[in-house]
């Protein structure tokens, strides 16, 4: 890892942890959850919002005023809410990914979960979905969340990814693999 990229990553873990253990203490978990999804969603869909948090020219002030605008826009929590101010006072704004990542790691040790990570070559039907976290369910001994993507690249079959544990089913690499043994053969 980076120096920079583990840089980011202590204070992330640091701000995380800290965001976790008052939501935890007060009981707010769920609205954890709620603003993480709010927030997660900014990040995919706001060039705005990533340059606010990213971009170095915009001071502490107009950080402040503005994630204060965006919280109270988004009806984040008053935890989040403040944190988010804090982290802007502070020119930490840039970890807000690794925050969210770290967050959803702790929420999720919390209630017992993991969440697998399944590319599939089309997207699975919410059957399938219950049905592959059941099989998973049973492998890992806890609940499985499925976070899911699609590549059509994979032609068909299946690449899930729990924890450090990766199963390829996927067409494109059993092609790939009978491509490697002919050319040992010929």
């Amino acid at each position: 890892m980076s120096e920079p990229a583990s840089i980011s990553g202590g204070i992330a873990a640091r701000y995380a942890k800290a965001i976790f253990d008052l939501a935890k203490e007060d009981n707010q978990l769920p609205a954890l959850e709620g603003d993480l999804d709010a927030l997660e969603a900014a990040m995919a869909d706001s060039a705005d919002f990533n340059a606010l948090i990213s971009s170095p020219i915009y001071s502490r002030d107009a950080q402040a005023k503005a994630v204060s605008a965006i919280a109270a826009k988004m009806g984040l929590s008053v935890l989040m809410a403040n944190s988010l101010g804090l982290m802007a006072d502070k020119r930490r704004l840039f970890v807000l990914p690794q925050l969210a990542a770290t967050l959803r790691g702790l929420i999720a040790d919390e209630k017992g979960e993991v969440t697998a990570e399944v590319t599939a070559a089309q997207a699975l039907t919410a059957d399938q979905q219950n049905k592959l976290a059941a099989t998973l369910k049973t492998s890992v001994g806890k609940d499985v969340k499925i976070s899911m993507a699609v590549d059509e690249s994979l032609i068909g079959g299946l690449i899930v990814k729990v924890g450090s544990k990766m199963i390829d089913t996927s067409i494109r690499s059993k092609l790939a693999a009978l491509q490697n043994t002919m050319k040992e053969v010929g």
